[in-house]
C-alpha cells in the first residue's frame, strides 16, 4: 500500500455537485485488478478511473473504467473526469489541444475548446439495429409506459451494451418510474425532445435517463457513453439535429449538459468539469 495523487471530478457540469463525480488515481501502476474492483466498490460512485502509462505509442495515457459492479471498456463521463484531472497535473499530450485516451475499445480522442470544455470522439457503435420484438416487449414493460410512448427502440451499443428507447416527448422521460428488477441484465437509456419551449426553459434539446441496475447505480446521473451511441443513431435518422444539447440527471436534482456536435462522420461528445477533491489516497 503506498501514497497515489487523486482526484474526484464532477463532469457535465461548470458548478459543483450538479453533474456526475468520478473518482481517479492518477498512478495506478502496480494495482492489481482485484485491488481495482475493491476502490471501485468503496468509492461507490458509479465509476472510478485508474490512470496508467500507454501500451499504445499513439496514447497518452492509459485508463481501466470500474464501477462498483465490474470493469467497463469504455465509459464517457470517466474519460472527461480523467483527461480533465489528468490535465490538472500539469501533464501535457503528445499534440496540443487533443488527448488520446487508450482503454478497452482502443484509442478515444478527445478536443479541448478554447475555453477549456473537452469532448470525445464517439467510439464505433459496436452493435446497432432494432430490438428483437420480446426483447422490445420486457424493455417497456421495465420502463412501465405505454407503447404508444415508444416512438422507437435500438441497440447502440459501444463498449457499455446501450439499449436506446426514444419515447415522445421530454416529459414522458421525466415521468418514467422503473421497474429495475424487471430489467435486470440490461442497461437501457431513453431520451425524449423537449418542444418549442425547451431550449428557453432548461437550456436543452432533450431530456436523458440511464438505467443500470446491474452495474449497482440503478439510475445514472449523467452518461456520456450513452449519450455518444443515442446521437450516432438519431442524428442520422432526422430525430435530433446535427449540434445539441441534453439535460441529463433532473430526476435525481443534478442539472447535467451534455453538448452533441456531429463533424463530418465524427461524433462529439463533450461537458464541462470542475475538480472537487484533490489531494492523496493510499491504496
Amino acid at each position: 500500500m503506498r501514497t497515489r495523487p487523486f482526484a474526484q471530478v464532477d463532469v457535465f457540469t461548470a458548478e459543483p455537485y450538479l453533474g456526475n463525480p468520478v473518482a481517479v488515481v492518477l498512478d495506478a501502476v502496480d494495482l492489481s485488478d482485484e485491488q481495482m474492483a475493491a476502490f471501485a466498490r468503496w468509492t461507490n460512485l458509479s465509476e472510478t478511473t485508474f490512470v496508467l502509462p500507454p501500451t499504445d505509442a499513439a496514447a497518452d495515457y492509459r485508463l481501466r473504467i470500474f464501477t462498483p459492479g465490474g470493469e467497463l471498456p469504455f465509459a464517457g463521463h470517466p474519460t472527461i473526469g480523467s483527461a480533465h484531472a489528468w490535465l490538472g497535473t500539469g501533464a501535457a499530450p503528445r499534440t496540443a489541444g487533443t488527448v488520446v485516451q487508450e482503454c478497452g475499445v482502443g484509442l478515444v480522442r478527445l478536443r479541448q475548446d478554447d475555453g477549456g470544455r473537452l469532448a470525445f470522439g464517439a467510439p464505433p457503435l459496436r452493435r446497432s439495429g432494432p430490438l428483437a420484438p420480446e426483447l422490445l416487449d420486457r424493455v417497456v414493460a421495465g420502463l412501465g409506459v405505454r407503447r404508444e410512448v415508444v416512438v422507437d427502440a435500438a441497440w447502440v451499443d459501444n463498449g457499455p451494451p446501450w439499449i436506446g428507447v426514444l419515447l415522445s416527448d421530454a416529459a414522458a422521460v421525466l415521468a418514467v418510474v422503473p421497474d429495475l428488477a424487471a430489467m435486470a441484465g440490461l442497461a437501457v437509456g431513453i431520451v425524449g425532445r423537449y418542444h418549442a419551449e425547451g431550449p428557453a426553459r432548461v437550456g436543452a434539446d432533450a431530456e436523458v435517463r440511464a438505467f443500470v441496475a446491474d452495474l449497482g447505480i440503478a439510475e445514472d446521473p449523467v452518461t456520456g457513453s450513452l449519450n455518444a451511441g443515442l446521437a450516432q443513431w438519431l442524428v442520422p435518422a432526422g430525430v435530433l439535429p446535427e449540434r445539441y444539447v441534453v439535460s441529463q440527471g433532473t430526476v435525481l436534482q443534478r442539472a447535467g449538459r451534455v453538448h452533441v456536435e456531429r463533424v463530418g462522420d465524427e461524433f462529439w461528445i463533450g461537458g464541462d468539469a470542475v475538480t472537487c477533491v484533490a489531494g492523496e489516497v493510499r491504496i
